[in-house]
């Protein structure tokens, strides 16, 4: 099977030539090293069920396809169950480089909407899932009280976990501008 970027042509425009450098020094040293083998494709459990190339991924990172790679959709399919690192005749810790390129994207402002909307829940609530009133229900039917001994019912928890995401910066990550699926 072909990749897409094996058909296209990349202008010189796109290419960022510090992009590899900047996974690297995040720690994913051995990228450079990538004989782009597929052997990472082919076990991925993602890759499977869904339309996700890790080869693709990689070459586009090592080509320094940024703005493509870290507005992909693609760049989330990631499971990070390590089976590429396993498989890889290179030992590269390619999911660890995933992991780096999902940071950098939300540095850059890109974001799922799943993942901001579970995002500003955790922000608001303490919790990337709520209890609902079904949930409310069930708990009061079991005998225990309507909400857990979590930031649900703690207001003092939850002002710390909001100062400690303020503090981190990641209230600023999840409420910034930028964001893509708005």
């Amino acid at each position: 099977m072909t990749d897409s970027i094996s058909r296209e042509t990349i202008d010189s425009k796109d290419i960022d030539p510090e992009f590899v450098d900047e996974i690297v020094k995040a720690g994913a040293d051995r990228i450079r090293t990538c004989i782009q083998c597929g052997t990472c494709s082919s076990v991925c459990p993602s890759g499977r069920r869904t339309a996700f190339r890790t080869r693709e991924l990689m070459r586009k990172a090592l080509l320094g396809l940024k703005d493509e790679v870290l507005s992909s959709h693609d760049l989330w399919l990631c499971a990070t169950c390590y089976t590429c690192l396993e498989r890889c005749p290179r030992q590269i810790k390619v999911t660890d480089a995933i992991i780096i390129m999902r940071n950098m994207a939300v540095d850059h402002g890109f974001m799922l909407p799943e993942h901001r909307k579970a995002s500003q829940k955790l922000l608001s609530t303490g919790h990337a899932v709520p209890i609902d009133d079904a949930n409310r229900e069930m708990r009061k039917d079991l005998g225990l009280e309507e909400l857990p001994p979590t930031t649900h019912s703690n207001r003092k928890a939850l002002d710390q976990v909001q100062e400690i995401m303020k503090r981190t910066g990641f209230k600023d990550l999840i409420e910034g501008e930028k964001m893509e699926g708005n």
